[in-house]
């Protein structure tokens, strides 16, 4: 039963991280990056659809993106969605392919963009740290209900712990790499 429990707790918090991942990979850093865009939504046929569902992203240089629709009546959608959206880009568009370009970021940016990172890393421990205690009180109510004994409680108590411990660990892990991603020059 505890085991159970803490099998959901673990998969759980694998998602948070696996979220995570997903946000601080469309944060932009000074290297150009398919994830930067491959979510970003565009009104495809009156339907909001993420970017890679819709085009080929390819990297051809350091500081530039190039995105291939596979539709060409997408195009147009495709460079409002990113004008749109807060990335700060300009779509160049040859009627075929949207090119960006990614202006080097300037140290107030960068700071900007590591309060962001921040923030995310601060929602994603709350988010490790809720599942925790959703997981806890569930544990206290079998013990309550005498599913589980008093030591099964402790034990599961103390393996919640260490388990949400290493994943917020891990959040730690993320935010120290994706900040000097974003401060290297």
């Amino acid at each position: 039963m505890i085991k159970d429990l803490l099998k959901d707790a673990e998969h759980r918090m694998q998602s948070a991280i696996k979220n995570l991942s997903d946000d601080l990979a469309a944060i932009r850093t000074g290297r150009a990056n398919p994830a930067l865009v491959e979510r970003l939504m565009v009104n495809y046929y009156d339907t909001p659809t993420p970017l890679m569902q819709l085009a080929s992203i390819s990297v051809p240089e350091a500081r530039s993106l190039m995105i291939k629709p596979f539709d060409a009546t997408a195009l147009k959608e495709i460079e409002r969605a990113i004008q749109a959206s807060d990335l700060g880009l300009n779509p160049n568009s040859d009627g075929k392919v949207i090119h960006l370009n990614l202006p080097p970021l300037t140290e107030e940016r960068r700071h900007e963009l590591v309060k962001h990172v921040h923030v995310r890393l601060e929602e994603s421990r709350v988010a490790i740290r809720n599942i925790r205690r959703d997981s806890h009180n569930d544990m206290r109510d079998f013990e309550k209900e005498k599913l589980i004994s008093e030591d099964d409680l402790k034990n599961g108590e103390e393996d919640l712990q260490k388990m949400t411990d290493k994943f917020i660990e891990e959040v730690g892990e993320l935010g120290k790499k994706k900040e000097a991603e974003i401060m290297e020059i």
